[in-house]
């Protein structure tokens, strides 16, 4: 038996999701010969952390050749607050936009966007800074990424 926390994640849950995150396609096979499970043990699993929303779905990790070439930027963002959610439709819909934050402090929000040339990221910060309600932005080039999970 294997110890839960207050959410109800196990350990092993803990590491089931470690290795999903790392690659979400591998088969369960693999899933349930690393973690010492049966795959119907892993199955059962999976379907209870979709069913409590812990595991909210899959995606796509970008191959490194073309993750490396993308230039990216963390844009902070101050907004008028009757435009709110206006502004949040309007980044919504720029397809480079990755992450969008609400903060606390000075600026409102963080964009995390992402572009394949100097210039389309500066057209791209220039056309965020042209939303209506935006007041102010100020932006941060990510020069590297030191850990991702």
């Amino acid at each position: 038996m294997t110890k839960s926390d207050d959410r109800g994640l196990s350990d092993l849950d803990r590491r089931l999701l470690a290795m999903l995150r790392e690659d979400s396609r591998q088969p369960v096979t693999k899933l349930a010969g690393d973690l010492g499970l049966s795959r119907a043990n892993v199955y059962a699993r999976l379907s209870r952390l979709e069913e409590e929303g812990v595991i909210g779905g899959y995606t796509v990790r970008l191959g490194d050749p073309y993750d490396r070439r993308l230039i990216r930027a963390q844009v902070m963002i101050k907004a008028l607050l009757k435009h709110g959610k206006t502004i949040e439709e309007s980044l919504a819909a720029i397809p480079e936009l990755s992450a969008l934050h609400a903060i606390s402090g000075e600026y409102d929000l963080i964009a995390v966007v992402e572009a394949e040339t100097v210039g389309e990221l500066n057209a791209l910060i220039d056309r965020i800074g042209e939303i209506e309600g935006i007041e102010r932005t100020t932006s941060s080039i990510l020069l590297a990424t030191k850990v991702l999970r």
